[in-house]
């Protein structure tokens, strides 16, 4: 055991040795598993980067949540637009109903918004921000981090007191270094007391899921300004959000109670479809799933054409190889070298060329992970990093096999009398 491992090792220190006497070839031999790995494991990074960045994106969505909406998040694509369209909004009554008859629920909150509205303070005023109205249990299923106040008192959102809370980039903007709390804003003509701040989120990845521009009122102050939905159509829509309990997993109890109570409360016939939607945001999550699945085929069609020019050329050179050290292996096998010492001397020179290759591949995506990308953070990760070596170690393997197979079947007397 000890001699074959000795004779490994020997073999290990030929191959690389050949490697570092023809270091122009070596370098020509692996570009092309570098481009190969460059273009494989690029791509591959980029579709994770990019999906962990809108994922991240929606985490405000949660995983535990159901939302009863008048559309889906994905369209049956038998059912035109406009079945959708007239369908009625979800309304105040209904959250009501809701809130006092189902039992699998854990919380409850009914919200809506409206973009295009200008917040004034003093001489300072901010056009197009989003303002949002929430009923009190808003806190409760999506993240309030307020730094400064506090969040509207059940009071205050059941009398739909006129009370903002103020996204960090709105107090900024309105009010610079001056402590807004307690400070009055006008909205709509409106004066609202200005009770809670936000801490800053930065901007998403999709650039319209940060709270930093962004208003939050109680929901009830929202109702009394824009028409939030009773049943009909209206323009400015509402949406309920329930949360299950723990041991409710797929939230499916809620959900089929929640449906149960809706059709009830709107009067649908068991044959009728329903007219709202109860949408999860793993439905995005399977979209998403479907989109970048694509994305990594296309890039592993990309990368296995590149492999194959590498392959292709480390075979050639290796073919080379054999052929320039005829005469070393027929001196090699004539002092009693084996046939595994000769095949695997050209065996691992093929692996280290394409590992080395590898190597250079993934280096290149490490330096392109320094290129800005806006908010997208593009992380090599140690799952690619294995894949790429992985990959380039195959293509060493089956590139040099055959090459390694016929300088270790030669025939010695034969091999010391080429020229």
């Amino acid at each position: 055991m000890k001699i074959f491992i000795k004779l490994v090792i020997e073999s290990f220190l030929f191959a690389w040795s050949a490697l570092r006497t023809n270091i122009l070839r070596t370098v020509l031999s692996l570009l092309g598993v570098t481009v190969g790995i460059f273009s494989i494991i690029g791509v591959l990074t980029m579709v994770d980067s990019l999906e962990k960045s809108i994922r991240d994106s929606l985490d405000f969505l949660g995983s535990d949540v159901l939302y009863l909406q008048k559309m889906p998040f994905v369209f049956d694509n038998e059912a035109p637009w406009w079945i959708y369209n007239r369908r009625p909004n979800i309304s105040f009554r209904e959250f009501e109903l809701m809130s006092e008859n189902l039992n699998s629920v854990s919380k409850i909150a009914i919200f809506s918004q409206t973009g295009r509205q200008t917040l004034k303070y003093g001489n300072n005023s901010i056009s197009n921000i989003i303002l949002n109205g929430g009923s009190y249990e808003y806190k409760d299923i999506f993240d309030m981090d307020i730094i400064d106040g506090r969040y509207f008192s059940t009071m205050e959102s059941e009398s739909g007191r006129d009370v903002v809370i103020l996204g960090y980039k709105l107090r900024l903007l309105l009010f610079g270094e001056e402590n807004p709390i307690g400070k009055f804003i006008k909205l709509k003509n409106r004066k609202f007391l200005v009770v809670g701040t936000l801490k800053e989120e930065g901007e998403g990845f999709l650039g319209n899921t940060s709270e930093d521009e962004n208003a939050f009122i109680p929901y009830n102050s929202f109702r009394k300004m824009f028409s939030t939905g009773s049943g009909v159509v209206r323009e400015i829509g509402s949406m309920i959000a329930l949360k299950g309990y723990p041991d409710d997993v797929g939230l499916n109890q809620l959900e089929g109670e929640a449906i149960g109570l809706m059709r009830s409360a709107r009067g649908l016939k068991p044959k009728e479809d329903d007219n709202f939607a109860f949408n999860r945001p793993e439905a995005i999550g399977k979209m998403l799933d479907n989109i970048f699945s694509v994305l990594s085929k296309a890039g592993w069609f990309i990368g296995v054409f590149s492999m194959l020019i590498g392959g292709f050329g480390i075979a050639n050179i290796m073919f080379v190889s054999v052929k320039e050290r005829t005469n070393i292996i027929g001196i090699q096998k004539s002092l009693g070298a084996k046939n595994y010492f000769i095949l695997f001397q050209f065996l691992f020179e093929s692996i280290f060329l394409s590992v080395l290759g590898g190597f250079g591949g993934l280096f290149l995506v490490f330096m392109l992970s320094f290129l800005p990308m806006g908010s997208m953070d593009l992380v090599l990760s140690f799952k690619n990093i294995a894949l790429g070596l992985s990959v380039s170690s195959v293509i060493g393997i089956v590139s040099g096999i055959i090459p390694a197979a016929l300088a270790a079947r030669m025939d010695p007397v034969t091999a010391i009398r080429t020229a």
